[in-house]
């Protein structure tokens, strides 16, 4: 991806946020670092989030420190800066204004509206607070752990977490919430897979505007978010991990489903094309 010396979003900060409530959204990542909680037990994210804070470990409370200005935080930004540009100008073709989320840098762990969460955790989105949280050392776990290496790949990432933030706007996440409160486990992850399958999506989409509005793919980027879907699919990390597959355990959804609808967003470029709910057939 070429994006030395492009605009950095400035919609960013650093160190520890304000606490509150909230359910976190993982955008794909969501606890498979450290065991892949999430993945393979099935905890519900909050759970996860908030162990930090019960077990009172990581930087908390008012931490405020700066996290360094290093190649991958400048990259994270201009990919941040690069997401404003489509998502506004998608959004106000269809009469809306985009409410541009925060980029938030943290180092091991960070207090978000949605609870405590320590870098294990990997990135996710916030509603409570419309934020995306990255700890910049998840991207030597996305190429060494798990075999996404790329920049492209770590962009995927970002790209996803920002897909959610764009469910937020819409009002999918509410619709969410509220179906967690009637829904057995079950019933909620397969609405979760849906849900997650949504925002890679719009991954997909904003990657169809990174080649054909801003010009600056290079060779192969689109590969390297496809092996990144492939590589933190739901059915591939627990065959990795626990040694079989339980689909009803299932919530971001198997490799090949990552990797459809990332590729059918980047294809069409179409953001009304990307009804995951609707979908007689998730492929």
């Amino acid at each position: 991806m070429q994006w030395f010396g492009r605009r950095e979003s400035s919609n960013t900060e650093d160190g520890s946020a304000s606490g509150g409530r909230g359910i976190a959204l993982g955008g794909g990542i969501v606890g498979i670092i450290a065991a892949a909680i999430y993945y393979f037990t099935g905890i519900d994210p909050s759970a996860v989030i908030n162990q930090v804070q019960q077990q009172g470990g990581g930087n908390q409370g008012n931490n405020q420190e700066v996290v360094a200005d290093t190649k991958e935080k400048k990259f994270a930004k201009v990919v941040f800066a690069d997401t404003e540009d489509v998502w506004n100008k998608l959004f106000k073709e269809n009469g809306r204004n985009y409410e541009e989320p925060v980029l938030h840098f943290y180092e091991e762990a960070v207090n978000t509206a949605c609870g405590t969460a320590g870098a294990e955790v990997g990135p996710f989105y916030c509603p409570g607070d419309q934020k995306v949280y990255l700890d910049l050392s998840f991207f030597n776990e996305l190429s060494q752990k798990f075999g996404a290496a790329g920049d492209f790949a770590q962009a995927y990432v970002i790209a996803h977490e920002v897909g959610h933030h764009v469910q937020y706007l819409l009002g999918v996440s509410q619709k969410m919430d509220e179906a967690r409160q009637r829904l057995s486990k079950e019933e909620y992850n397969k609405l979760s897979v849906k849900l997650e399958l949504q925002a890679d999506f719009y991954a997909g989409v904003w990657a169809y505007y990174e080649k054909n509005l801003k010009d600056v793919l290079d060779p192969g980027d689109i590969e390297e978010a496809l092996n990144a879907a492939y590589q933190i699919g739901d059915d591939r990390l627990q065959k990795e991990y626990q040694g079989e597959v339980h689909p009803d355990s299932f919530t971001h959804g198997t490799s090949a489903q990552r990797m459809y609808w990332f590729k059918k967003g980047y294809e069409t470029g179409d953001p009304k094309q990307g009804n995951t709910f609707a979908a007689a057939d998730l492929r």
